[in-house]
């Protein structure tokens, strides 16, 4: 047996390594509180060495190597009329992706099978009233009204963020994350803030705001989306580097970094995407209260609504329609059954902390 087939034989392992992470929780916590963090801390210590997203380059690198991998190979098949140069290509390709494969559920994919993020909050989800999505939504027009008050507003028309930079963002999340790691212990560690992407517009045309890149351990940040969301976007991807990676949960985490971060941006940040899936929550269960609320925004509030919507409907296209299918399918492999729409079980999380921290 030759060294790729030796290779490629490590996908068995992977899958093994996952059923028994997905029926074993005791082992999944073992590895999310005790092998996890030395990865995380001893992988992103070197990466954040490197300013750049290096997670953005070595995709660039990889796609362009194997499309020239490819031409070549297609230019010897056809001169020297043999099929065997396609036959060692796809085996080297398949050695490749199983490498991958294997490293992804080392160093994050046993993650998804941890307990939730309840487990260490304390939270009970529990099934809610009407009324009581109702008044969340109104907390948070509440919140986000204030908020936005005390934000200018950039020559874009919507609302500005304190730093001069991106990169002055990024030092403040990191900052908020641990900020946020005094309240929940288990989000603690000595991790790097996240790094901005280049090519930011072509993500937008994949209608990605953020990845977190598990070789590297990289929080990675689309700069180009509206401004206001980018911070909740920066403490999203940190919360999967922590090792939660779970969408709704990220959101979640994202948000109680952003209100508790002492940044009246980030703040407003978190506080409207808390609300935009509140809202949407409640535009499905009582689209009459939902009119009625949606009266009560500022109108700097609609105003940086309508400037996300605008600036979102220009990537409505097929790349998108694919990245989103592809994204919803990475979702349910791994252990979100609901896909893309785990992302609304953020609603449930947080009328939990809104019950248990305000009377209604």
């Amino acid at each position: 047996m030759n060294k790729r087939a030796l290779i490629i034989m490590i996908v068995p392992v992977s899958l093994l390594l996952t059923l028994y992470a997905r029926f074993n929780l005791n082992f999944a916590e073992f590895y999310a509180l005790k092998i996890y963090p030395v990865f995380a801390g001893s992988i992103s210590f070197f990466s954040s060495k490197i300013k750049f997203s290096l997670a953005e380059f070595i995709i660039i690198v990889l796609i362009i190597a194997i499309l020239i991998y490819f031409l070549v190979t297609l230019s010897s098949t056809i001169i020297k009329k043999s099929p065997r140069y396609f036959k060692s290509f796809f085996l080297n390709i398949s050695a490749l992706l199983s490498i991958i494969y294997f490293l992804f559920v080392l160093f994050c994919g046993i993650n998804y099978y941890r307990h939730e993020f309840t487990y260490y909050s304390g939270l009970e989800i529990k099934e809610s009233s009407a009324g009581e999505l109702i008044n969340l939504c109104e907390i948070l027009i509440n919140d986000a009204n204030k908020t936005r008050a005390r934000l200018t507003t950039s020559s874009d028309g919507t609302a500005d963020l304190l730093d001069i930079d991106y990169y002055g963002t990024s030092e403040r999340a990191q900052k908020a994350f641990d900020k946020i790691s005094g309240v929940y212990n288990v989000l603690q560690g000595n991790y790097p803030p996240p790094k901005l992407v280049m090519f930011s517009n072509v993500m937008s045309h994949m209608q990605i705001t953020g990845m977190f890149f598990p070789f590297t351990f990289e929080a990675n940040v689309n700069a180009d989306i509206p401004p206001y969301q980018v911070p909740s976007v920066m403490l999203h991807e940190l919360s999967h580097l922590r090792g939660f990676m779970r969408e709704d949960e990220a959101n979640f985490i994202s948000y109680l970094a952003c209100i508790n971060s002492g940044f009246d941006d980030f703040a407003y940040s978190g506080t409207m995407l808390a609300l935009s899936y509140s809202m949407n929550a409640l535009y499905y269960e009582d689209y009459d209260a939902f009119l009625s609320l949606y009266d009560n925004y500022s109108e700097d509030v609609r105003s940086d609504l309508e400037y996300s919507s605008n600036y979102w409907k220009q990537f409505e296209t097929k790349i998108a329609e694919i990245s989103s299918k592809v994204n919803d399918s990475y979702l349910k492999a791994n252990n979100q059954d609901d896909g893309v729409k785990s992302y609304g079980r953020m609603v449930d999380l947080l009328l939990a902390y809104y019950s248990d921290s305000h009377d209604y």
